[in-house]
């Protein structure tokens, strides 16, 4: 018997759009003889159910069903394409634990804290996880421009805390500069990392479960053509994607260890992509996102695709691994 499958996509932030896509995506590669799939649109205004007609039926919320055709329809399992809050800071994943609803991303700790990039790199440090010196700030604190420079130079990255697709980031070069660029990150999050810039080789790395084991993909390159991988270089073009990267071998087994290292110390499940800079030979982390662009052109479905995974598989390896 076929299982009925909820893609949920959309969401409560500016990655909205990205979402959508990503969703659709998902839902146009899952085998259809296999699965019973399901459109789920989560705004704030409401929460809907999509036909291929577009015609819209809104969700009970009281156990995440449909009435469709003189029945409610539940569901075996939930594939999480929502970028940004609520279905990649923890809400979601909550939500379902109580309703006893598998679904295809990380827990709900996990997700917060991964959401979260300040905690995360506080969680990893003791376990020799390395990123850029930095310094936080939240709306309504006093801000020293002196006091910062002094901590993290210049030129520096000014980002909001809880934010993905690059929203809110700023590359900072002068002083005079860091007051509007904490306005702007202030526009996605009342919470603010700064960061020192790391002059390096970027690289994404992608990490998933596959047939139970931690499995680390090949690792892609990041070349922006802008000034670093801003929403532009991200989802408009301006940015070489390279897999495999051209890292020398200690680059690539240092890497490959610490992405899976902190996938299996965080008790990880389904995708995530995290971001590193390389100094040296070491690499630096700068975040770690627990549902990554999952569109054709995106990174990590461009990893599964160099390691020989089609996009129907590497889906409905998620699906899988969230019923098991």
């Amino acid at each position: 018997m076929k299982k009925n499958i909820a893609i949920i996509m959309g969401g409560y932030s500016s990655e909205y759009k990205i979402s959508l896509k990503s969703g659709n995506v998902v839902y146009d590669y899952l085998d259809k003889d296999k699965f019973n799939l399901y459109r789920i649109h989560i705004f704030k205004e409401k929460w809907v159910y999509i036909d291929d007609n577009e015609n819209e039926t809104p969700m009970d919320r009281n156990n995440f069903s449909i009435p469709v055709s003189g029945k409610s329809i539940v569901f075996d399992c939930v594939f999480n394409a929502i970028h940004g809050t609520p279905g990649e800071d923890g809400l979601m994943q909550a939500y379902f634990k109580l309703l006893g609803i598998p679904q295809t991303s990380c827990g709900f700790y996990q997700a917060a804290l991964t959401f979260n990039k300040r905690d995360l790199l506080s969680v990893l440090k003791p376990y020799g996880i390395k990123s850029a010196p930095s310094f936080y700030l939240n709306k309504g604190d006093e801000i020293n421009e002196d006091e910062i420079i002094e901590r993290v130079k210049l030129p520096c990255f000014v980002k909001a805390n809880k934010s993905g697709s690059s929203y809110g980031i700023t590359k900072v070069y002068q002083k005079e500069e860091l007051r509007t660029a904490i306005e702007t990150a202030y526009k996605e999050d009342d919470e603010i990392i700064i960061e020192a810039f790391l002059e390096g080789t970027e690289v994404s790395v992608g990490v998933l479960k596959l047939h139970g084991e931690t499995t680390v993909l090949p690792i892609t390159e990041i070349v922006s053509e802008n000034d670093f991988f801003d929403y532009e270089a991200k989802y408009e073009g301006k940015s070489q994607e390279i897999t495999p990267a051209r890292i020398n071998n200690e680059q690539l087994e240092n890497v490959t260890a610490i992405s899976k290292k902190m996938y299996d110390i965080l008790k990880m499940k389904g995708f995530s992509r995290s971001e590193f800079i390389f100094i040296g030979n070491e690499p630096y982390l700068l975040e770690m996102n627990t549902t990554p662009g999952l569109t054709t052109e995106s990174i990590l479905p461009q990893q599964a695709k160099v390691a020989g995974i089609e996009l129907g598989m590497l889906f409905e390896n998620a699906i899988i691994e969230a019923l098991s």
